[in-house]
């Protein structure tokens, strides 16, 4: 079927006419026809959405999330593509757990769904996993990270970069110093935590294994992306590392560009996430490093909860927050609306760049002739609110309920085909119970 987006403006630039057939893009300008016609006035076209970081919750944890619920919140969100996170039950660590993974997504069929291979096995940061297996596998792994645990071990960790380097893989470290910040620390260490008794989590248990990575791939000549980037000094790490010119990116998510630690104040679970919400300083820091490109992208660290495994005491709850279909929103309200990035940028770093480190084809390319269709339409004057009971994941664990986002992610299209249109999903999850998102 053949697509004509009417009157979009492509990274925010002018309007034109781009024609879709065959899942590429087929024109830019002129005039066609086409089977269906799309009305992009006053719309931005972007490459479609990018995550490199995203749990799915499957196998394992289906109550607090599946491939199929995560997937229908990224297309929602205006991905087309996710990285899947390896802390899963089995953990993904073998090539039989990535296929499972990889295959699931294909038959959600609603973004690439690429599965993240685990750095050690079990998680346990003791032994390799089957890097080299799960590299050659039908999944074709290349990105590989124990998120949610520190790949502690330094001789672990070097090891892990030489392996990778055949593949053309990366090793995406969750940075934290298990020694600095360990006895259920559970928010940044300040003045805030040691009144609400709460144990703390310096920055420095970040910044010194950011240190020591950036230093370890330098070493090996091996790529590494450090995840979820939380304080100024880490950014000072990767800037100085860069500017060495040492193999590095990074990653920050949209709450870390807009949430700050004093919101822990009422000690509210959902404002738990691992590493934690920081001062404003940080947050300032954050947002000027992802303007000027020392940090590469945004990464939203979706991390679905059921309400058993949330509802507890600040110290007990689990780790996390949803983020697939608010992320957008939080860049354009932190970013956008404050002049440090247009649209190219938002394309840039929600899209080309994230799909450039994790290696995925066919996404994050420029929109031109004979680019894949993979796509995303978003309607930049209309804002949107959020409402917990209507998006699209299995779990209610948003920061933001009740906010107003801009940004109205209006289509979705992968390969030219539509995954969302008018802002509600469509194709194969469509009456099979999954959550629609009425609301956007």
């Amino acid at each position: 079927m053949s697509i004509l987006i009417r009157g979009a403006a492509i990274l925010g630039g002018a309007p034109t006419d781009v024609l879709i057939d065959e899942g590429v893009v087929a024109a830019i300008g002129g005039r066609h026809d086409a089977d269906e016609v799309i009305d992009g006035s006053g719309l931005v076209l972007l490459p479609g959405l990018v995550d490199l970081h995203t749990h799915l919750r499957e196998p394992g944890r289906e109550d607090a999330e599946t491939i199929a619920t995560g997937s229908a919140a990224a297309a929602l969100g205006g991905f087309t593509a996710v990285h899947a996170m390896a802390n899963t039950d089995p953990v993904a660590d073998t090539a039989e757990i990535v296929e499972l993974v990889a295959r699931r997504g294909v038959e959600a069929g609603l973004v690439d769904v690429r599965p993240v291979g685990a750095v050690s096995k079990g998680l346990a940061g003791e032994t390799l996993a089957e890097i080299g297996h799960m590299a050659r596998s039908a999944a074709a792994v290349r990105v590989f990270s124990d998120d949610g645990k520190c790949v502690h071990d330094a001789r672990l960790m070097r090891r892990a970069l030489e392996y990778v380097k055949p593949f053309d893989g990366v090793i995406a470290q969750h940075a934290q110093d298990p020694r600095l910040a360990d006895h259920g620390a559970c928010a940044h260490e300040g003045e805030l935590s040691g009144r609400l008794g709460l144990a703390g989590w310096p920055a420095v248990a970040e910044e010194s294994i950011i240190a020591r990575d950036v230093m370890l791939a330098e070493h090996t000549n091996s790529r590494l992306h450090v995840c979820h980037v939380s304080t100024g000094g880490s950014v000072e790490v990767i800037r100085w590392a860069k500017a060495r010119g040492i193999a590095v990116t990074a990653e920050v998510t949209p709450h870390h560009l807009l949430l700050t630690c004093d919101l822990i104040e009422g000690y509210d679970p959902v404002f738990k996430v691992n590493p934690p919400l920081r001062p404003a300083d940080d947050v300032e820091a954050l947002r000027a490093a992802l303007a000027d490109g020392t940090v590469d992208a945004v990464a939203t660290d979706h991390a679905p909860h059921a309400a058993h495994d949330k509802d507890h005491a600040f110290g007990d709850a689990a780790f996390g927050m949803l983020g697939l279909q608010t992320a957008l929103g939080i860049v354009v309200s932190t970013m956008v609306e404050t002049g440090r990035l247009d649209w190219a940028g938002v394309a840039d770093r929600m899209s080309m760049r994230p799909a450039a480190i994790g290696r995925v084809t066919g996404h994050g390319a420029s929109i031109e002739v004979g680019a894949p269709a993979n796509l995303t339409l978003v309607d930049p004057a209309a804002a949107w609110t959020v409402d917990p009971s209507a998006l699209a994941s299995k779990s209610r664990n948003t920061p933001y309920a009740g906010r107003a986002l801009p940004g109205r992610v209006v289509a979705t299209l992968l390969r030219g085909r539509p995954t969302v249109s008018g802002g509600q999903l469509v194709g194969p999850l469509v009456g099979t119970g999954v959550r629609n998102g009425s609301d956007l």
